[in-house]
Formats: structure tokens, C-alpha cells, sequence
């Protein structure tokens, strides 16, 4: 492979066990359809003394894979460092996020990577137009969008916190993530809004969560409120 891979997809593994094993599987199948030159990258970043197995399972499939990175670190942070760590680790000239739950169609890789390397987009992500993960994500993500676009008008995605997202190595370069909890989706949509990329986003529907419960809770809304109004403030 070479020092530095046409594509890297960053999978975001926390918690998932062993369902990311066939996950891993499909993205691994999917992605060398797509380009000869690739990494993807578990990131099993663990709490520290907690029963989730995760970390020996993501180091097990790099093992035997030299496609795949482990990055298996004792957490530091929630969602937002899980990417960020991620997103460090990654020598690709395009960086694809996505998470491991499954809950998104894998085929949204292969649209996002073909859009962004025929077109000018610094990135290319996804919009949920229809969800099967009942009604109280509905109202969480309702409420995300509606208060992000009051405060950020500019910023003219219909859904920030929606995956894959792919972004060119130059673009992700230039934006400053400091966010280590659920807000870094937001925050780089507000790096694109900051830096004028252009950006294109597009339908795909989102699937039921069957395996486990959601770790996004009820007051991760006060959570995200808080840090765009820090960083209405800042700006």
C-alpha cells in the first residue's frame, strides 16, 4: 500500500462488539471496488476498566487485514475525540467519517467518493430524508438542525450531523476540530461555512438502531446549545 492511500474511511467503533466484524467486512469489500489505494480505520477507542470488548476485536481484524488500522487509545473524550482521532491517524487525500452502527447504507460511500473526486466539493455528505429510529431521535435531530440554522443562517446544509461524510485532504487540513462530545459534526460544518468550501449533500435514509440503545441522550441538546452559542461568542 502506498505511504499515502487515495481513500481513508474513518469507522467510528465504540461499543460496537462484535457486529463490527461483518461491518468491517462490507466496507472492506465495498471500498477495494472502489480503488486500489485505501485504508480504513477502526477507531476502538475504550473507558478504561468498562466490559466492552471492542478494542481486542478492532485490533484482531487489523491483524489479519494489512488494510485496516486499529487505533484503540482509553477515551478522552465522546464522539468528537473518537473522530478526531480518527481523522489524525488518516493519510488519505480523501477522509470518508462514517459510523459503525450500520444505520446508514454503505452504497452512500461510493456516491460520496465519486462526487467529490469528479466535482470542485471540498465535501460531500448525506441528508436524512427518512428514519426508521423512531420518534425521540427525530425530535433530537428536529431540534439540532432548527437551532443550528437560527444561529448560523449561512450554513446551508438540511442536516449537520449526517454521515458519511468525505472531505478533501486540503480542506480538512484547514479547519480547526476542538470539539470532543457530539458537536463535532456541527463544527465542521461551520470549518466549511468559515473557509467558503463548497459542499454538496444528498438524500439516504436511516435505518432502525437494533442492536443497541442510543448513546445520544435527551440533554445533549442543552450540550450542543451551549457550545454554538461559545462559539457564536468566539466568532
Amino acid at each position: 500500500m502506498k505511504v499515502s492511500p487515495e481513500l481513508s474511511i474513518i469507522i467510528l467503533c465504540y461499543r460496537s462488539g462484535e457486529n463490527i466484524i461483518p461491518f468491517a467486512e462490507k466496507i472492506h469489500e465495498l471500498t477495494r471496488s472502489l480503488t486500489d489505494s485505501y485504508e480504513i480505520i477502526l477507531v476502538g477507542n475504550y473507558i478504561e476498566n468498562s466490559n466492552d470488548h471492542t478494542e481486542a476485536i478492532v485490533r484482531e481484524i487489523a491483524a489479519k487485514e494489512d488494510n485496516f488500522v486499529a487505533v484503540c487509545k482509553p477515551k478522552k473524550g465522546m464522539m468528537g475525540w473518537d473522530m478526531k482521532e480518527g481523522l489524525k491517524t488518516a493519510k488519505g487525500d480523501y477522509l470518508c467519517v462514517i459510523d459503525g452502527d450500520s444505520q446508514f447504507p454503505i452504497e452512500n460511500i461510493e456516491k460520496c467518493f465519486n462526487l467529490i473526486k469528479s466535482s470542485s466539493f471540498g465535501l460531500v455528505k448525506t441528508f436524512r430524508t427518512t428514519r426508521g429510529d423512531g420518534i425521540y431521535r427525530k425530535i433530537l435531530s428536529a431540534t439540532y438542525n432548527w437551532i443550528f440554522s437560527i444561529l448560523f443562517p449561512k450554513v446551508k446544509s438540511k442536516d449537520i450531523n449526517s454521515k458519511p461524510k468525505i472531505m478533501t485532504r486540503e480542506v480538512y487540513e484547514k479547519m480547526r476540530l476542538d470539539s470532543d462530545d457530539w458537536f463535532i459534526d456541527a463544527e465542521i460544518m461551520l470549518n466549511v461555512e468559515r473557509l467558503n468550501v463548497e459542499f454538496y449533500e444528498f438524500p439516504t435514509h436511516f435505518r432502525e438502531l437494533k442492536d443497541r440503545s442510543s448513546f445520544v441522550k435527551f440533554s445533549a441538546i442543552f450540550e450542543f446549545l451551549k457550545n454554538l452559542i461559545l462559539f457564536k461568542i468566539r466568532r
